[in-house]
């Protein structure tokens, strides 16, 4: 209920304000839905792309595979290898991801250790790929650069983090 009071208030004061300052509300917002759907032509086929790479993974079970890899790297941070298929997908694919951790939750508890652990991977890391792919799609620039591997050395402290912590 509050909640709806606060949109409220927002949609009101925001164009009041822009109208007291004298601004043309109405060009700016159509300047503004312009320029957000050019952005979204621009992401969609490297979106798409994206989504049948992950597709492909699970399909021709690559996602197993990485699953069973990080298994033993996961048991040297200190975590359950059960979170392993959430460490493999969570820089790929964020729905995929919360999919596993809703999954983990409801089987091992969310106050387990691996449940603990699961929602800690999920929330400490970012769905990497995604981000770098939507990035690059906006930009002139394609390079990289360290972007990916810190990113992803990144996702590893937190979790060795967590491993630790949660003992």
């Amino acid at each position: 209920m509050a909640y709806d009071l606060i949109w409220l208030i927002l949609l009101l004061l925001l164009p009041g304000i822009a109208l007291l300052r004298r601004l043309p509300v109405y060009d700016l917002f159509v300047t503004g839905a312009k320029e957000g759907l050019r952005v979204a032509l621009q992401i969609l086929p490297n979106l798409a792309a994206m989504l049948v790479a992950v597709s492909l993974m699970e399909a021709t079970g690559l996602t197993a595979f990485l699953c069973r890899i990080c298994a033993p790297v996961l048991t040297w941070l200190g975590l359950p290898a059960e979170i392993a298929p959430l460490v493999a997908l969570r820089p790929l694919s964020g729905s995929a991801a919360l999919a596993v951790l809703e999954q983990l939750l409801n089987q091992y508890g969310a106050d387990s250790r691996i449940g603990l652990l699961a929602s800690v991977a999920m929330g400490s890391s970012e769905t990497i790929f995604y981000t770098v792919c939507v990035y690059l799609s906006s930009c002139k620039d394609r390079r990289t650069g360290y972007a990916i591997p810190c990113a992803l050395a990144g996702m590893i402290a937190g979790l060795w983090t967590a491993g630790r912590f949660w003992r």
